[in-house]
């Protein structure tokens, strides 16, 4: 299958130049054999036209009159009437294409060459002479029998150029309509984009440059309108993240104000909770935003993996206590040095460890690395709930929360953590994704380049 535009476009011209070669090589040869046939016919026994013309001579009772309207009307004679000029007993020219000369003598006519003699009985009684100039007005080459086998020639070069060009004619307009027409339906999808109808689709008809083009058009269309409708819920659940404390907020502050709710340290502390809140939903938005724009600063130092897992281990190593959970660090001392900004990637491993606590009942979480090539790669690996496959690919979205397949257990969720996990790790020049079987438990691996000192 040819995939490629410029092969296609290659082989459609090539095609194109040897049907024409061919026809043309095809025509000719054809053509060329036949008159080169008759002119050697001709050239090689005059005495043909000996015979024809005494024929006629003695079917007329031994006349000339009425032989221009016997070699015009004869099919088989056209080839004739073009080629002589025939002369009587006398040398008076009684037949020519050129009406101007029947009536003069040989001598006057300047007809050159020698003519085909026409005897009956002995006698001579006319003679055939092969014109060699140009009709009077017309000019046609010489109709010698050289030269009209060159016009003959001539012709069927000109007929299979005009029948080549044709071809190609064809061919381009079928070539150009097969390229046009994905074009065509491009054009129309991105004014249906541009009037804001995000997500249409066309059809790749083929895999070549313009059928690559459509797909990565669809994908594009596909993205945007997967972002507007994320940039939509975005809004929508921040609203709704905020609505939540400011709303708590608002109730007690008044009641405070009222006088209808006696203040405490218990009251106290729940205000200040839901402040917490808040802080860390702006604070978590602002990173995305800083990542976004490409503006994420790394404070970068190299230090080994392993010493990265066991921070994140010791930090949780309580709560994993307090759920019946047993956390453990499995990485070789071996791993190669990351340049990394520790703060941060703590922020993504504290992250994924306390994901992995909320959604594990028993079992246990391991914190492991392996090297692989020029990269390091981290795992956080539990025995948990596990995330349903058509949630999988979603869970780094913004403000996605898994709350089908994952049981949850009260705890206030934001949904930026793993966006917020991603956007650091690939600032970093790192991949970060996840493999999960339902009921069995869930893998985050962390992909980090090595680092070069």
């Amino acid at each position: 299958m040819v995939r490629s535009l410029a092969v296609k476009l290659t082989v459609a011209f090539l095609a194109v130049g040897i049907s024409g070669a061919l026809l043309v090589a095809f025509i000719s040869g054809q053509r060329t054999r036949l008159e080169f046939n008759r002119f050697v016919s001709q050239q090689s026994d005059n005495s043909v036209v000996a015979v024809l013309l005494l024929g006629f001579y003695e079917e007329n009772e031994y006349s000339w009159e009425g032989i221009e309207q016997w070699l015009n009307n004869e099919p088989s004679l056209s080839f004739l009437s073009r080629l002589i000029i025939l002369a009587d007993s006398e040398q008076n020219i009684i037949y020519s294409p050129d009406s101007d000369q029947v009536g003069a003598d040989v001598e006057s006519s300047a007809l050159m060459g020698g003519g085909v003699s026409v005897i009956h009985d002995n006698d001579l009684v006319g003679t055939a002479y092969f014109r060699d100039s140009t009709f009077p007005g017309e000019g046609l080459p010489a109709f010698s029998p050289e030269s009209f086998f060159l016009y003959s020639v001539s012709q069927a070069t000109a007929l299979a150029a005009v029948i080549a060009a044709v071809l190609a004619l064809i061919l381009g307009v079928l070539l150009s309509r097969a390229l046009t027409r994905p074009l065509r339906d491009l054009t129309a999808a991105t004014e249906e984009m541009a009037a804001g109808q995000l997500g249409k689709q066309v059809d790749a008809h083929s895999h070549d440059e313009i059928g690559k083009l459509a797909t990565s058009f669809n994908k594009m269309s596909k993205d945007l309108a997967q972002a507007s409708r994320l940039r939509r819920q975005m809004t929508a659940d921040i609203a709704h993240d905020l609505r939540t404390p400011l709303t708590i907020l608002r109730g007690y502050t008044e009641g405070l104000c009222e006088g209808s709710i006696e203040n405490g340290e218990e009251l106290y502390g729940l205000l200040h909770q839901e402040v917490v809140h808040i802080q860390h939903l702006v604070e978590d938005l602002r990173t995305l935003s800083l990542a976004d724009a490409g503006e994420l600063t790394l404070d970068r130092r190299i230090i080994d993996p392993k010493a990265l897992l066991e921070r994140a281990g010791l930090a949780h190593v309580v709560a994993a206590r307090q759920k019946g959970i047993s956390l453990r660090v499995d990485a070789p001392d071996t791993l190669p040095s990351v340049s990394v900004d520790v703060d941060r990637l703590t922020q993504v491993l504290d992250n994924l460890v306390s994901n992995a606590i909320q959604f594990t009942l028993k079992g246990e979480i391991v914190l492991g690395g392996t090297s692989i090539d020029e990269s390091v790669a981290l795992h956080v690996s539990d025995t948990g709930t596990g995330i349903d496959p058509e949630e999988l690919g979603l869970i780094f979205d913004r403000l996605y929360k898994v709350e089908k397949s994952r049981h949850r257990d009260g705890q206030t969720q934001s949904g930026l953590g793993l966006a917020i996990a991603k956007a650091i790790v690939e600032a970093h020049g790192g991949t970060i994704f996840a493999s999960s079987s339902p009921g069995k438990g869930t893998r985050f691996t962390i992909h980090l380049p090595r680092s070069s000192n």
